[in-house]
């Protein structure tokens, strides 16, 4: 497939500057082009730059990726554009402006330049209806979402001309190259992604005003056990508002979301709050989690289906998630095959784009068709061809000589394989065919060909707990020839698991903090020590966001996470004293990688063999293939010995405290938690420094970890972001 070479992108807005910086985040250089200012030609380009530069969450996987980004206004560059083989258009969404630009590039372009648009409300055949036959066959549209870094969907619209080669060649190099999950749609109004999404928000937010639901509860039920966001409709809403009565309110009020004063959750009086939707006024947010979204984290932690419980019954939380349910799934079954044959289209377009768990089709396989069909029936609906289809045939998704298929609406009586591009792997798709060695509530166990491992997680948002432990030291001693740690879900793992903590904490039973940790500590350094490799496949994705942060809630990594900091330390220095400060201001500060990229490396959490992959889809595979060269030869780690500075070292960590304290920077428990710190990574004892074992260090980290456990500073952090989702500072 022919690559890309020299691409430019014209329009420095969000949409335009995040393309560019996607681009170069990939490695490859780009020209940006807008506008000529008054006062300064290129004045456009230089602030979106400086936006780039200063995005939170950042746009460049590092700051020098920059540099990648050359910058010309239309007026004085547009010759520039003649050396081009692909440009992005992204200006301003109106027909007669995108238009005129479309006529100076055919002027300028080669003829074998393939054009596309960033819009997403422009149909393709008015964008072209007066351009000449050959720059039709070059032009496409090509709908990223934003941000476009950390938003996989990218959807691939075509039009009545467009060369196969050239929706081919976009297709390749977007999931190769720019690391984006290709939805292919048809040329109608909002595709895919936004056709749906939006209209879910629309429904959540009219059933939960109809249902007499708050905020609150309404997010509650439809983020987490429906598998949406934890934003929910409302959060969500508060990031892009749209236009209805309530949300036209709170707009013309100044209150247009997170980036406004608020929306419907905002901060008044330094107090968290939320809008009540039967008066429109302000009251204390409310921090107690519905019963029916309780009942439904339970089903989830006993492995059970979680849509179930959340439809059994009839009170206000049970008919919002049937008529929720009902008209989502309805609208998007609709969709077939007007707008797309396949099912996987639309299911990939909400995952990718909108981060649901599981798309509206396996969601319906999730529920049944015929609870669907009676829920749609209930709401007063007329049931979809495509869902009474799967009601006389059966689910979307099928697993059938050990590979997954979807049902085919291009001939309605048979299933075709699910279609991935090359070198993709979903694992939740792939384990569908697959058979654990060892399962339980909390990770799996699996048999990979090559005699390989693969070890997945998937408790509540992946948390470490002790049954998480036991497939772990499960996979050390049924290792195979080679061990994958690796999950698909939206957060590999969210760290051992709090709420754990927190009812052994206030049980007093420390007998418990000490032996789980013990566990934990006991079944990593297995793995580390495996005579075969181990490869933990999120570690290197590009957008993964990694660090230790313990010391947030109060506490210190207790899993050898600071002595594997201090190690990797004294490799990059030589120095056992730099090490330790360099360890105890890392962890105390609870510093974090946005990518493995040098910013993640200049902190060691990766080491220079850890590869960078772009595309999530593609871990597995590159997986596969560094294991493959690790094998040979292959010899576990020598179990390392550590040495550790003397007092003096404690004094000036002490003393660096008392002075941030002294100059409101820190509080007085963010003083005590470094303490705990110092005294894992320094002899406290005296002035000498010692030499320790790799043991006595795990067992440092578990002394420092069960005495900030006592301190009821550290219970009330922990408390605090379990209930309120904000870790609070005393």
């Amino acid at each position: 497939m022919p690559e890309f070479k020299q691409i430019a992108v014209i329009g420095a807005g969000t949409m335009g500057s995040g393309i560019a910086a996607q681009i170069a985040n990939a490695g490859n250089k780009v020209l940006l082009m807008d506008l000529p200012r008054d006062d300064d030609p290129i004045g456009v380009l230089k602030d979106a730059k400086k936006r780039l530069l200063k995005s939170d969450p950042p746009a460049l996987v590092h700051k020098s990726r920059i540099d990648l980004i050359e910058v010309g206004n239309i007026r004085d560059d547009f010759d520039k554009l003649a050396n081009c083989d692909w440009i992005v258009e992204a200006i301003v969404e109106r027909l007669d402006i995108k238009k005129e630009l479309y006529k100076r590039l055919n002027e300028v372009i080669n003829p074998n330049c393939v054009v596309t648009s960033n819009t997403s409300t422009i149909p393709i055949s008015l964008l072209v209806e007066d351009m000449p036959e050959d720059f039709q066959k070059r032009f496409a549209i090509t709908h990223y979402f934003n941000p476009v870094r950390y938003m996989r969907l990218l959807e691939l619209v075509r039009g009545a001309n467009t060369d196969e080669k050239i929706m081919d060649q976009l297709a390749d190099y977007n999931d190769r190259v720019m690391g984006k999950g290709v939805v292919r749609c048809n040329d109608t109004p909002g595709f895919l992604g936004n056709r749906v999404g939006v209209f879910a928000l629309q429904v959540g937010m009219d059933e939960a005003s109809k249902n007499k639901l708050t905020v609150e509860e309404a997010d509650a039920l439809m983020g987490r056990p429906m598998g949406i966001p934890k934003t929910g409709v409302f959060g969500l809403y508060d990031e892009v508002a749209k236009e209805i009565p309530l949300v036209t309110k709170l707009i013309e009020t100044g209150y247009t979301g997170d980036k406004g004063k608020g929306g419907f959750y905002r901060i008044e009086n330094k107090t968290n709050c939320a809008v009540d939707l039967t008066n429109g006024k302000i009251r204390l947010r409310q921090k107690t989690l519905p019963i029916s979204a309780q009942k439904a984290a339970d089903a989830q932690a006993a492995g059970d289906e979680t849509l179930i419980v959340m439809i059994n019954g009839s009170d206000n939380h049970a008919t919002f998630c049937k008529r929720f349910l009902a008209r989502t799934l309805a609208y998007a079954a609709d969709l077939i095959p007007a707008v797309t044959s396949s099912p996987q289209d639309i299911d990939d377009a909400m995952k990718l784009g909108f981060n649901w768990v599981r798309g509206p089709f396996e969601l319906i396989d999730a529920l049944g068709a015929n609870v669907v069909v009676k829920l749609i029936k209930e709401a007063g609906l007329t049931v979809p061809k495509a869902i009474s289809l799967s009601e006389k045939i059966g689910p979307f998704y099928t697993v059938s000589k050990s590979s997954l298929n979807v049902l085919n609406f291009e001939n309605n009586t048979f299933y075709s394989p699910v279609i991935l591009p090359e070198n993709t792997i979903r694992f939740h798709m792939t384990k569908q065919s697959m058979t654990p060695l060892l399962t339980n509530s909390a990770a799996s166990l699996y048999e990979l060909k090559g005699n390989l491992r693969l070890l997945e997680f998937h408790s509540k948002a992946n948390a470490l707990t002790a049954e998480s432990m036991e497939i772990v030291l499960a996979a050390a001693k049924n290792h195979g020839d080679g061990i994958i740690i690796h999950n698909d879900a939206q957060h590999f793992s969210a760290g051992v698991d709090l709420n754990r903590f927190r009812s052994l904490i206030e049980a007093s039973n420390w007998n418990g903090i000490d032996e789980f940790l013990n566990s934990f500590q006991q079944s990593v350094k297995a793995l580390k020590y495996s005579p075969v490799p181990v490869i933990g496949a999120p570690i290197a994705h590009t957008n993964t966001v990694f660090g230790l942060v313990e010391t947030g809630v109060g506490v210190v990594p207790g899993g050898g996470g600071v002595k594997e900091t201090l190690l990797r330390w004294y490799q990059a220095t030589g120095d056992w004293e730099k090490a330790s400060w360099n360890t105890w201001m890392q962890i105390g500060y609870g510093q974090i990688g946005t990518s493995p990229d040098l910013s993640a490396r200049m902190q060691y959490y990766l080491k220079d063999r850890d590869v960078e992959v772009l595309n999530r889809d593609k871990l597995m595979h590159v997986a596969s293939t560094e294991m493959a060269k690790l094998q040979k030869e292959y010899q576990p780690p020598i179990e390392p010995v550590f040495e550790l500075p003397g007092s003096a070292m404690i004094k000036k960590m002490s003393d660096f405290m008392q002075n941030g304290i002294n100059e409101g920077l820190f509080f007085p428990h963010d003083k005590t938690v470094a303490m705990q710190v110092a005294e894992i990574v320094v002899n406290s004892a005296d002035e000498n420094s010692i030499t320790v074992s790799e043991q006595d260090m795990y067992d440092r980290e578990r002394r420092a970890f069960l005495n900030l456990a006592k301190t009821p500073e550290t219970i009330v952090r922990i408390s605090s972001l379990l209930d309120t989702g904000e870790a609070i500072r005393n």
